[in-house]
């Protein structure tokens, strides 16, 4: 009676959570993800829709994740051919711009070779003659103009076609299961969790906390608590507005604070300008746009794009979870942190941070991690190469 009903228990049904349950369920564990409301109800719909390399984290030397970003992008491209869609990005230099076009072109020259050198990792410089193309793009200033690829996809789409995937193969999905209590044991983790008016208990050998900004609350629930490293929830806002973006995507520099805002074509008919980011103290589920937030967002776009509409048609803002420290979020590292409950043979971990891009690599090594923890299964699937199906 006491032996557990799961290999593995993943909580939240975020891009991570799902993740983790496809990776475990490949992998041929036994699995049951739990989620409080719906999938992507937080920050896996409201991310920039972005599957890139990072190119921004060349700045700070993240050599490393870049070059994950990349090879993860070009899995997805793969595996969802109907989600993930190839985009132009286009940056944009001026003569007020702190990164030059040495800068921009050396930046780009290192993305292209930590990513291979293959065709969709070249970059150029657009012609003059093409700048009037640009979507209203403004040419006072403007000096040179450059061109490379990376991806871009609907994450709430993306989220719950990962979870199909891993149904699939066997894991079951719990919702709407709002966790509410959980103690490790030496040898099993139960979970008490509410299914509607009804209360019920889960035991699995291992549990994933993939809460994203509510991972601290998930974690004081435990018994005795998991353990948490030095976070905070950053909120980024997006505003939807007006009029197809036709040729790409646009990187462009702040001129105020030197941040990346993008511009990029959404739903076929709007902008979609974002993000900021401003530390959030509260309950995730209150995270909204704030006014300053939307006038910041309003006066870039205004600066590039002058005679475009800023109709707001829609706004909408997500949470990132980043390490702690001082200085401007925007600098901050975008590493995933995986703090478990033991070194050796973990019973418990948490998930802080990651990318929408590298959800599939960070699965693989919450596994791995969690591995020592669990018997050996036969593999079902390989989540490099299974094909993930749209709704």
């Amino acid at each position: 009676m006491n032996a557990p009903a799961f290999d593995v228990a993943v909580i939240g049904g975020g891009i991570h959570g799902v993740g983790v349950a496809l990776v475990a369920a490949a992998a041929g564990y036994t699995v049951a993800l739990l989620e409080q409301t719906e999938l992507a109800a937080g920050t896996s719909s409201r991310s920039s829709k972005l599957i890139h390399g990072g190119l921004r984290y060349l700045e700070r030397a993240e050599l490393a994740l870049v070059r994950e970003s990349l090879r993860e992008r070009e899995t997805l491209l793969r595996i969802a051919p109907d989600l993930v869609h190839r985009r132009r990005f286009f940056v944009p230099v001026y003569r007020h711009s702190l990164r030059g076009r040495w800068w921009i072109g050396a930046g780009l020259a290192l993305y292209a070779l930590l990513g291979g050198f293959k065709a969709h990792t070249r970059f150029r410089i657009v012609p003059r003659t093409r700048w009037p193309e640009f979507d209203g793009l403004t040419t006072s200033g403007l000096t040179t103009v450059y061109q490379y690829t990376d991806a871009q996809a609907d994450d709430a789409a993306l989220t719950r076609a990962v979870m199909h995937s891993a149904q699939d193969l066997g894991a079951e999905f719990l919702c709407p299961a709002r966790m509410t209590a959980g103690r490790i044991r030496s040898d099993v983790v139960e979970l008490d969790y509410k299914h509607g008016e009804q209360s019920r208990c889960l035991r699995a050998r291992v549990i994933v906390n993939a809460a994203g900004p509510w991972a601290r609350r998930v974690a004081d629930r435990f018994e005795p608590r998991l353990p948490m490293l030095p976070v905070e929830n950053v909120q980024g806002a997006h505003l939807e507005l007006p009029g197809p973006i036709e040729q790409g995507c646009y990187y462009l520099e702040v001129p105020e604070d030197r941040r990346a805002v993008f511009v990029t074509p959404w739903r076929n008919d709007r902008a979609l300008v974002g993000t900021t980011e401003n530390i959030f103290e509260g309950d995730p589920a209150d995270a909204a746009v704030l006014g300053k937030e939307k006038e910041y967002l309003l006066s870039v776009y205004r600066h590039y794009f002058p005679h475009r509409s800023t109709e707001i048609l829609d706004a909408w803002a997500g949470l990132r979870v980043l390490p702690s420290t001082r200085g401007q979020a925007f600098r901050r590292s975008r590493e995933t942190l995986l703090p478990v409950d033991r070194e050796t043979a973990p019973r418990a971990l948490s998930i802080l941070g990651g990318k929408l891009t590298g959800y599939r690599a960070t699965a693989d090594k919450v596994m791995a991690i969690l591995k020592p923890s669990l018997a050996d299964k036969t593999r079902k699937a390989d989540t490099r190469t299974l094909k993930l199906k749209p709704e």
